[in-house]
């Protein structure tokens, strides 16, 4: 029983990387958050200060390829609470739709077709013969 429960607890602590129609799923859930704090941050508020518009490009990149999913979905949503304590938001609507898609990619990870994917997937491990 130990061996089962050890695997049952190992598996819950890594996401996976699922292909196909849902790993395209989170890609698209992926995009959507980058393109949002994109838009947000550098494009729809052109007189915010160079440093939010930066993060804000560097955050959209780093979602959009997958990198690190859940650590930046957080890190968005930080970025995100302080714009809008900060500066005010333009929609309440968009922004519960944001955060709503920045903790669910915090929850699910990145799916196949990431970065993190790439680093982290299954990988086959091929062991000579002795």
């Amino acid at each position: 029983m130990g061996d089962w429960y050890s695997l049952c607890v190992m598996q819950r602590l890594f996401s996976t990387f699922p292909i196909g129609w849902p790993g395209v799923g989170l890609l698209i859930l992926r995009t959507s958050a980058a393109m949002a704090l994109l838009f947000e941050s550098a494009f729809w508020h052109s007189a915010w200060p160079g440093w939010i518009q930066t993060v804000g490009i560097l955050l959209s990149i780093a979602l959009l390829a997958g990198y690190l999913t859940p650590v930046i979905a957080a890190i968005c949503l930080f970025v995100h609470a302080l714009i809008w304590c900060r500066f005010g938001m333009g929609s309440t609507g968009c922004a519960i739709i944001v955060c709503l898609d920045l903790i669910a990619l915090a929850l699910l990870g990145p799916g196949g077709y990431s970065v993190d994917a790439f680093r982290f997937g299954r990988h086959v491990i091929s062991i000579p013969p002795p």
